[in-house]
């Protein structure tokens, strides 16, 4: 009897555990939307490694970012309506405010940059933003969302060190290959 009473206990705990992890959570990561970003980011790294001494690779990237947000933004969309998530939440507004300060740090770094003639170092800033963008939405959300940061920010690190057409090898295994993975993961973990 007192076996029956402890499970029975133990799953009650752990189901108020769970409301309030996704009460606290914003949980409408696209899992099936960061596959798709991978796949047109892994596009994009191929042409752009054609192109990377020409001015051309800026513009593929750049294209490849609005692509990615778009994705990104119709099926946080989707996710959300399915699962009657508000973005008006206090957790949704903690992760887009932590998630957007490093991004429009990016934007910023990549004008200063390019026109300044340092192209290789967009890289190595692209991802250890993204990664830092990452990490600190990851607080507010799923438990996955900043490990996927530091996988992000650790390929910065790399792209620190190498030339710009390795740089480009590294923004695909990014924003192609880490995004594949972790979309899958997410997918089959978080519904979707």
């Amino acid at each position: 009897m007192s076996e029956s009473i402890h499970d029975h206990v133990a799953g009650n705990l752990r189901f108020i555990r769970e409301t309030m992890e996704r009460a606290s959570a914003f949980t409408s990561i696209p899992g099936w939307g960061g596959v798709g970003v991978g796949i047109t980011a892994l596009a994009a790294a191929t042409y752009a490694h054609r192109v990377v001494y020409r001015p051309e690779w800026l513009r593929v990237w750049l294209i490849e970012a609005i692509v990615a947000a778009l994705i990104a933004g119709v099926t946080m969309l989707q996710k959300a309506r399915r699962a009657n998530v508000s973005f008006n939440s206090p957790a949704a507004r903690r992760f887009f405010v932590s998630y957007f300060a490093p991004i429009i740090a990016g934007a910023g770094m990549t004008y200063l940059l390019a026109n300044g003639g340092f192209r290789t170092a967009l890289p190595a800033t692209w991802l250890l933003l993204y990664g830092a963008s990452f990490i600190s939405s990851g607080a507010f959300s799923i438990r996955v969302v900043p490990v996927m940061g530091v996988c992000f920010m650790l390929l910065g690190i790399a792209a620190c060190f190498v030339p710009i057409d390795l740089g480009n090898v590294l923004l695909g295994v990014g924003f192609g290959g880490l995004h594949v993975i972790f979309g899958f993961i997410i997918a089959r973990s978080y519904g979707g």
